[in-house]
């Protein structure tokens, strides 16, 4: 049976509006109270007949678009559906998600990208294709076929693209169609198989240590590649403060390069796998009895407290481009077993604007800065606007920040769970998601 709070894409186009509340839209840098009206999916001056709702105390801001999401399908279906995903993604607030490939089959082929971007959802589905066949790392993908289906970009994620000479050869054919790398930093040579970020707390647990550099190595090596072929690259879950450095610097040269960094790289830390469960601007307060949890392993792994308060300085000053869930479900028994065994990845469509409002909370980020990050800046890199001015398709977001909510398990969008964010109470709470002039989510 269908849940009531969650709408599709081929729903009747709504019409209401919202009365009173604070509208931030950082496509023009507006921020003030006033009503939203929309009239058969359209943003419009008004709409005297129609369903009013209260906003006062919330804060209504453009979709979200969600560079880095797993939606499993096809081929891994019992942690993820696009019907779940998509579910998951409007509960958050999200009206984009861009589906990576990492999916069995990989999505390496026209007919794999055209069935994944016509599957009903709860929200705009783009997909970021193969960019090596079965993403082997050998052979490149059709990227001129995947593009005319559908693809705005490509990956290998889960692992680099191996060497450098295939790198610059699939560049060189992405600058062509003015699509982007989007590229997982990781040389699998330097990171040696570690499991936890490099650093006291993987000496103090004795876990296999992950070094900063096995990511800022990709970093660089693309960055001068995709400079040579005057390509575009779009780095994903960057960790290390040397890789936004490295970003910084290719900005200022003229480098189309971009990132975005998880809401988990900036809040949690290392010692999140030592048990503490205090945020990157805290005092650690290790815990014993959560430590080696695995719902705390992710690729690349947890951030040091220094690298975390580096990245979320660029989501301030714009270095970042984009925040980004890099959602990855998996089913609880991958999760219960020895941390280095621990399949990596967590949910976060469902927590992500939350967590970004515990940065704001903290001081760490202005409103405004993370609601670009979540909204206009990554929706600009996958060639959708977003705005909230009269004539517009209504895609929207409307929550209240003084809300807060536990996270359950058990009424999560998503068909997993695997979070340590579980059982945690939070802050905000999203009451209506619009798509594409359809409500996907309302509470």
């Amino acid at each position: 049976m269908r849940d009531a709070r969650f709408g599709l894409l081929t729903d009747r186009p709504a019409t209401f509006v919202l009365v009173g509340g604070r509208v931030i839209d950082p496509s023009d840098g507006s921020d003030e109270e006033r009503d939203i009206a929309v009239r058969d999916g359209l943003v419009v001056e008004a709409a005297d007949d129609a369903e009013r709702i209260d906003a006062s105390g919330w804060v209504i801001a453009p979709g979200f678009c969600d560079l880095h999401a797993h939606l499993r399908e096809p081929g891994i279906s019992g942690a993820e559906t696009i019907a779940s995903g998509t579910r998951a993604a409007a509960h958050g607030g999200f009206t984009t998600v861009c589906a990576m490939p990492n999916t069995d089959p990989p999505l390496d082929s026209a007919d794999a990208v055209g069935a994944v971007v016509a599957a009903p959802a709860s929200a705009r589905v783009r997909v970021i294709a193969a960019a090596t066949r079965r993403r082997a790392g050998g052979e490149l993908t059709a990227v001129e076929e995947l593009g005319r289906a559908g693809a705005i970009g490509v990956s290998d994620d889960g692992a680099a693209v191996p060497s450098a000479a295939l790198t610059a050869d699939l560049l060189a054919r992405l600058a062509s169609l003015g699509l982007p790398l989007f590229e997982h930093a990781e040389d699998a040579s330097v990171a040696g198989g570690g499991v936890m970020r490099a650093g006291p707390a993987a000496t103090r647990l004795g876990l296999a240590p992950w070094p900063p550099e096995a990511e800022v190595a990709i970093v660089e090596r693309d960055i001068a590649l995709a400079e040579a072929a005057h390509a575009r690259l779009h780095l994903t879950h960057l960790s290390t403060a040397r890789s936004l450095d490295a970003v910084r610097a290719a900005k200022a040269r003229g480098v189309a390069v971009t990132c975005d960094v998880t809401p988990h790289h900036l809040a949690l830390t290392d010692e999140w796998v030592a048990g503490s469960r205090r945020f990157a601007w805290e005092e650690a307060d290790p815990r014993s009895e959560l430590a080696y949890d695995g719902r705390c392993r992710v690729n690349p792994p947890l951030a040091s407290r220094d690298d975390a308060m580096n990245l979320l300085a660029g989501v301030a000053d714009g270095a970042v481009d984009a925040i980004a869930t890099d959602h990855a479900p998996h089913p609880a028994e991958s999760k219960l077993v020895p941390f280095a065994q621990a399949a990596p990845g967590l949910i976060g469509l469902e927590t992500a604007l939350s967590v970004g409002l515990l940065t704001v909370e903290a001081g760490r980020l202005s409103l405004s800065a993370l609601l670009a990050a979540l909204s206009t800046r990554p929706a600009a890199i996958v060639g959708e606007k977003r705005g909230l001015r009269t004539g517009e398709r209504a895609d929207l977001v409307a929550f209240d920040p003084a809300a807060g909510w536990r996270v359950d398990a058990t009424t999560l969008g998503s068909a997993s769970a695997n979070s340590p964010l579980v059982d945690m109470e939070l802050p905000g709470v999203v009451r209506l998601t619009v798509a594409d002039g359809r409500v996907t989510y309302r509470t």
